[in-house]
């Protein structure tokens, strides 16, 4: 077999959002694999050894393939970092309905994104790229305004309110990834009033909810019901 690498797409196509183009490019030998093949595998790669083992090259010793093969399916590692995303995202699915109080339902929104990034812990290396943004991603968003069609808001405070959720999230589940937590054992904290004042207080008692629904509650709410006099 050639493994000489072929784009995916012909002349300008490959220019194309992935989403856009068609499975595999028009030369080459019949395809051996499919683009969803391709994709499951990488993503099994990111799950068991982390977003930096996915190059196409792994991707297709997986596959018992060469590299150059899977250029006939796509252009790039970004083109299979964009599909991996996209069809994690679609886990998400089915979403809840929204027959009860809209801000319980974001919640539960939320917690499934915050399982979803225990799943697959990779994707906080690749939450910041615009360009993964696939079906899956964009049915997300959709399902989130049909939860908040009752909230008499701005649509941008909405879509602010829905990119600042995921934003806590993402904060939360990097929070978890990273080794240990803070601490002031073994630290003299006699320079530091106010922490010994602090830490002079009887205890109190603990919250009914977590940190994680406590935050996003109190975002959600005082994003979405500060102003409701500029709903549109």
């Amino acid at each position: 077999m050639n493994d000489a690498p072929t784009r995916a797409g012909d002349g300008d196509s490959a220019r194309q959002p992935i989403w856009s183009r068609p499975e595999r490019g028009s030369r080459g030998p019949a395809p051996a694999h499919s683009r969803d093949a391709i994709v499951v595998a990488a993503i099994a790669l990111a799950d068991t050894e982390g977003i930096a083992a996915v190059s196409m090259r792994a991707v297709a010793n997986a596959l018992g393939t060469g590299a150059g093969s899977l250029y006939r399916y796509l252009s790039s590692r970004d083109d299979l970092l964009d599909l991996m995303t996209d069809r994690v995202v679609g886990e998400l699915r089915p979403y809840p309905q929204a027959e009860g109080d809209w801000l319980d339902t974001m919640m539960l929104l939320a917690r499934r994104q915050l399982a979803l990034h225990r799943a697959h812990p990779w994707l906080l290396d690749v939450s910041h790229r615009t360009s993964g943004v696939g079906p899956e991603s964009l049915a997300w968003f959709d399902n989130c305004i049909r939860v908040l069609e009752p909230v008499r808001c701005a649509v941008p405070t909405k879509f602010e309110a829905i990119a600042m959720m995921t934003g806590v999230v993402s904060l939360f589940a990097r929070s978890e990834a990273a080794s240990g937590a803070l601490s002031f054992a073994g630290a003299d904290l006699a320079a530091y009033p106010h922490l010994v004042a602090a830490f002079s207080q009887p205890a109190a008692p603990p919250p009914r909810t977590d940190l994680f629904e406590r935050t996003l509650r109190s975002l959600l709410t005082g994003l979405l019901l500060a102003e409701p006099s500029e709903a549109g």
